[in-house]
């Protein structure tokens, strides 16, 4: 693998520490800014809705723009509107910085992820994503602990300050390391692995916007970005209020959330990782068993969240089976979207963050609806069920005869 997916991956890093960070912060914003633990979770709602905008809306304009240019302009806007957040005293300013923040966001990961997948062999894309996303689980198992602890210590600020520091070599690194290209240029390959004769991501001619959106009509592809919004939503409900479910529920210590928050991304490293070897060769396995121990880890998690070593086990567990099926539907996407190179990463960013806005969303709403810090993990069964529900039905009205896709053949 080409070492500048690294490089890519120390920027998803500082971006996925920003993004989870609040899972451990939530009751102290809550508490400073004077609004309920809902409205504080809203902030990584809002922080999604900037996603979803962002991730289409930024990989059409970058068409124009050279790659590393791109790159560069949404790191440095994302470095800004953190410094922005550490100073503010408004909830509807840092609101407004959750947003920004995730538009720059959005811009770098859909532009990062098909930078990644053309730098390697055409049948590599599951190990690229991988890497890219290693910088997320990196970010669950370092960042997001290191930040409750850190605002444990010196308050929710200093989190905020944090995140625009990491960055700063981020930005170096890129600079220095993203090849430059051609607006709507695909990098050449680094990689010498493509099998004779086949047609890399490089090689192809770019393609221009209308063409492909009509490439992302394919119903595979769409059903796939589905399943993807809904399992990320699952794990964005519950992760975002693990920190009060873990204090009120399973009486864990405060002194004791950062260290959960590492478990839980531990188990997300180990899942990527999963993800990646088996992305690219045996997907659907992985799949359908992960799906389904998913949604039974949910429903245990539910039943036993009042016992503080049931809650330490599952955090680690859910973490790893969220992220193993996560990555991997995001590889499938990719494979699916061949038709549009430039596009399926930004498509991808997006409905995997229409989950992670509306995940939040539904268990905020069950929390203010009187049902307790327990009820966004039961929210989060009912996501993994739907998407279960979604794929049987997607295969039952598959047209008979219909062979499976390259990238799903097990």
């Amino acid at each position: 693998m080409p070492f500048v997916l690294h490089l890519l991956g120390l920027a998803v890093f500082a971006q996925g520490t920003s993004e989870f960070m609040l899972s451990g912060l939530v009751s102290d914003i809550a508490a400073d800014m004077a609004v309920s633990v809902p409205a504080a979770g809203a902030l990584t709602s809002a922080f999604a809705v900037g996603m979803i905008v962002g991730a289409p809306l930024m990989a059409v304009l970058s068409l124009r723009w050279p790659r590393r240019r791109a790159l560069l302009g949404s790191l440095v806007t994302f470095l800004l509107v953190h410094v922005v957040g550490a100073l503010t005293t408004s909830y509807g300013v840092l609101l407004a910085t959750r947003f920004v923040g995730a538009l720059a966001n959005a811009g770098f990961l859909a532009v990062a992820l098909t930078t990644a997948t053309s730098l390697v062999a055409p049948d590599a894309k599951g190990r690229a994503t991988s890497i890219l996303l290693g910088g997320t689980t990196l970010a669950c198992v370092v960042g997001v602990p290191g930040g409750a602890l850190l605002g444990q210590l010196c308050g929710w600020r200093a989190a905020f300050w944090a995140v625009a520091l990491i960055s700063v070599p981020a930005v170096v690194a890129v600079a220095r390391a993203v090849p430059p290209s051609e607006p709507g240029a695909t990098p050449r390959t680094a990689s010498s692995a493509a099998p004779t004769g086949a047609r890399t991501a490089s090689s192809a001619a770019p393609t221009g916007a209308r063409a492909e959106l009509r490439a992302l009509r394919s119903p595979g592809l769409l059903v796939t970005l589905l399943l993807g919004a809904l399992v990320n939503g699952a794990t964005f409900c519950v992760f975002t209020y693990l920190e009060p479910l873990a204090t009120h529920v399973s009486g864990i210590d405060d002194a004791w959330v950062p260290g959960l928050l590492a478990l839980f991304g531990l188990g997300s490293s180990v899942g990527v990782a999963l993800g990646g070897r088996l992305a690219d060769t045996r997907p659907l396995p992985l799949l359908t068993g992960g799906a389904v121990a998913l949604l039974a880890g949910w429903v245990v998690f539910a039943l036993t969240a009042g016992n503080p070593v049931a809650a330490v086990a599952l955090a680690f567990t859910q973490g790893m089976l969220s992220f193993a099926v996560g990555s991997t539907l995001i590889s499938q996407a990719l494979y699916a979207a061949t038709g549009a190179p430039t596009l399926a990463g930004g498509f991808a960013t997006a409905a995997f963050n229409l989950g992670a806005a509306v995940g939040p969303w539904a268990g905020g709403r069950a929390i203010a609806a009187g049902f307790g810090y327990r009820s966004p993990v039961w929210v989060g069964a009912l996501l993994v069920a739907s998407a279960l529900v979604t794929a049987g039905a997607a295969l039952l009205v598959r047209p008979r005869g219909q062979g499976r896709k390259a990238s799903l053949d097990a």
